[in-house]
């Protein structure tokens, strides 16, 4: 289930289950994320939390890219 709410300037907004799958891990690591603060959300009216996909995309694609940057020598 996809929502899109006016405020975020149609944006859409991705549930942590979505979440989860582009990253491969559970939907629970996902919420503990933003909990965390290392991801951003905003809570649906019934209290659920929703995740902007412009910055779940950034996130993937920095930590992609980091992971195929060739290791630093000391």
């Amino acid at each position: 289930m996809t929502i899109t709410m006016p405020s975020s300037g149609n944006e859409r907004l991705l549930t942590p289950g979505e979440v989860a799958t582009l990253f491969r891990v559970d939907p629970k690591t996902v919420t503990r994320w933003a909990s965390a603060g290392r991801i951003g959300s905003i809570r649906t009216p019934g209290g659920h939390r929703r995740f902007r996909e412009s910055e779940v995309r950034s996130m993937l694609a920095d930590l992609t890219s980091e992971a195929t940057l060739p290791p630093a020598h000391s």
